[in-house]
């Protein structure tokens, strides 16, 4: 009986073992792979790479840049089934481009207790022309149902050289392993960069000789290497970030130096001397820079003739905010005419900041142009210059001693503010004549929204008063843009979204579109909840946020607002005399680590009053992920107080 127990406790465990473990080893398929289709560590994943293999090299005979792949990844559920279509862009030029070949896939199934196997036919694989340098082979591996494991291999050769092949280690489902092998001729000399906050489980080079014969004798050494990743969690985009482009876990390369055979060195990655040379020099950005002769008689005498420094810069800037319209493109290096701006009077970001920079200029007002990447683009490269990642051009302006940041392509902002898409941390300030550096690309100024409501108890049980609302700096822009472009229906957007609160009225002090601040108030009248003789009022009439916007089970990247920002509700509720507080709401007092933020609430009563204070800020524009699991609970923690609070009265 004994070894009987032994033997059932054996056979559970292996069952048990079976049903929950995966070969992460290699690419090939075990009943385990089959069997388990749960992922513990992300209940919410459709698919899971269970092996990924990548190998790249210079080939011995044709010189090209070779890279095999091998991949193995498990179906959990029908939304998952695109991740059976495989495709991958190739470039090409007229005489020579990239290739695809010897593609292998194969579709595994559990049927009947039984591994069955369907490989992908040759018929089933397709290549299109995507564009002028693209074409794309795509195909799908059949007989894909929940449950499938897909197996698929194939190489690509590419006789670029200028990036070698990057490996992206995480992506939108998890991955259990992830591994590349390089090997990389000591000819090629690149610059490698890890992006994303996962670290490698392994990260081994060593020296291999004689890798690449040249002829004559010749030879390279190669630096061979592995790099292994496992559990990578899935990527999955959220609110308050950058590109995934920024984060995304992957080794990227960037052709440095080459050395021929024959002893010769390129340079290829420049420095920012001779970069900045390069732009004062091109058409488009330098040679455009200064150009006062088509500057006549564009801006009046009063603006002339101001003597106030600043407020000469101001009306500058909304001249050209008020006369050019911004055309939706960027472009900095391409097709770039202030002169074809002048006399359309729409442009590109570039050409209309190239003006304002001019006239700034030709009016005594220190002025330099500043490059940078927009949000959605990524970051630009910092150690050394690409100007590819490069995809804007804003303006900095120096007043007194003070520097402020200036984009004329939105005619809502404010003198020193820039459009959101320009908040990407820093940019590139092109001082010609002492060199260019990188600044901080960071609003001075915290972006707020106030509410100040003063509300009164009437025999009817109906409350009514005002509520002051003021928004400043990047809070404000929303608003202005909508009731400065469509005052009529401003209104309707608020009974729409408080459809259990009467408007009896609105006015907005704000005069200017441009002003940092908007200031509005509203009249306003709702009836109260009387539940068992008790009135239940909710105090936070309009509210700063509906939902937590935070609900991933972990963020492997930084939540990055783009500004600092502070939120605050001044409430005093009168009851009169014919009432008295039931309940009132208890008081919170709840920090961020490291003083990055903090939630208070007070209430009191006073003088048949309920007198109510809440407030939060977020003190940085940018928390690390890990900061994640904070936040989340911190913005839990502010929806639920605007949605839970409560102030309950009843009559004496």
């Amino acid at each position: 009986m004994k070894h009987l127990t032994i033997a059932l406790w054996l056979l559970i465990a292996i069952q048990v073992k079976a049903q929950s473990s995966f070969n992460s080893e290699d690419n090939t398929v075990t009943r385990a792979d089959l069997e388990t289709n749960y992922y513990k560590k992300d209940s919410t994943a459709n698919a899971i790479v269970l092996y990924e293999f990548g190998n790249s090299y210079v080939d011995n005979k044709t010189f090209k840049l070779v890279t095999e792949i091998k991949k193995k990844v498990k179906i959990l559920n029908r939304s998952a089934f695109d991740k059976a279509t495989i495709e991958e862009q190739l470039y090409r030029e007229k005489n020579k481009g990239e290739r695809m070949y010897d593609i292998s896939a194969t579709t595994y199934n559990l049927e009947n207790g039984r591994i069955t196997s369907i490989f992908l036919n040759d018929k089933n694989i397709f290549e299109e022309k995507y564009n002028d340098h693209y074409d794309i082979v795509k195909f799908t591996l059949p007989n894909i149902k929940e449950g499938s494991v897909i197996t698929y291999s194939y190489k690509l050769s590419s006789p670029y050289f200028f990036k070698y092949k990057e490996w992206k280690f995480q992506d939108d489902i998890p991955k259990l392993h992830s591994e590349y092998h390089t090997s990389i001729p000591a000819n090629w000399e690149y610059n490698i960069k890890l992006v994303g906050y996962k670290k490698l489980f392994k990260n081994e080079s060593k020296l291999k000789k004689r890798c690449l014969e040249g002829g004559n004798g010749a030879y390279s050494d190669c630096t061979d290497a592995i790099y292994i990743m496992k559990d990578i969690s899935a990527f999955i985009e959220e609110d308050y970030m950058t590109t995934k482009e920024n984060y995304l876990s992957r080794i990227d390369y960037e052709l440095k130096v080459f050395k021929s055979f024959d002893g010769r060195t390129e340079n290829i990655t420049k420095s920012w001397k001779t970069t900045d040379s390069e732009i004062k020099s091109m058409p488009e950005v330098g040679r455009q820079l200064g150009k006062s002769s088509m500057l006549k008689d564009l801006i009046g005498d009063g603006i002339k003739n101001e003597p106030d420094v600043l407020k000469k810069a101001i009306a500058i800037y909304k001249y050209v905010q008020d006369n050019y319209t911004w055309n939706g493109k960027y472009g900095i290096f391409k097709d770039v005419s202030v002169k074809d701006l002048i006399k359309n009077k729409s442009g590109k970001v570039s050409e209309i900041n190239i003006l304002l920079h001019n006239l700034l200029d030709e009016y005594g007002i220190e002025v330099m142009p500043v490059l940078l990447s927009t949000r959605d683009n990524g970051f630009p490269t910092k150690i050394y210059p690409v100007i590819s990642d490069f995809n804007y051009l804003i303006v900095q302006a120096t007043v007194d001693n003070k520097t402020y940041l200036l984009d004329a392509t939105d005619g809502y902002l404010s003198f020193g503010e820039i459009p959101f898409r320009c908040l990407n941390h820093y940019g590139r300030l092109m001082d010609f004549d002492k060199g260019s550096y990188y600044i901080d690309i960071q609003p001075e100024k915290t972006s707020t929204i106030i509410y100040k409501t003063e509300l009164s108890l009437d025999e009817n049980e109906t409350l009514a008063g005002t509520i002051d609302s003021r928004s400043t700096g990047y809070h404000a822009l929303p608003p202005k843009k909508s009731y400065f472009s469509n005052k009529q229906d401003y209104l309707k957007n608020f009974e729409k979204i408080y459809p259990n609160i009467t408007f009896l009225d609105h006015r907005v002090a704000t005069e200017d579109k441009t002003d940092f601040d908007f200031l509005e108030t509203f009249d306003v009248e709702y009836h109260v909840d009387n539940i068992g003789g008790n009135l239940y009022i909710n105090p936070f009439l309009f509210k700063f946020f509906t939902e937590n916007p935070f609900k991933l089970q972990e963020r492997t990247y930084p939540i990055d607002f783009g500004y600092k920002d502070a939120f605050l509700c001044n409430l005093k509720l009168n009851y009169g005399e014919d009432y008295e507080v039931v309940e009132s709401p208890v008081d919170v007092n709840y920090p961020l680590p490291n003083n990055k933020g903090s939630i208070i609430l007070s209430s009191k009563i006073q003088d048949n009053s309920v007198l109510l204070y809440f407030k939060f800020n977020f003190n940085d524009s940018l928390y690390g992920p890990e900061y994640y699991d904070y936040l989340k609970k911190y913005l839990g923690k502010i929806v639920d107080i605007q949605k839970n609070t409560l102030i309950v009265l009843k009559k004496k």
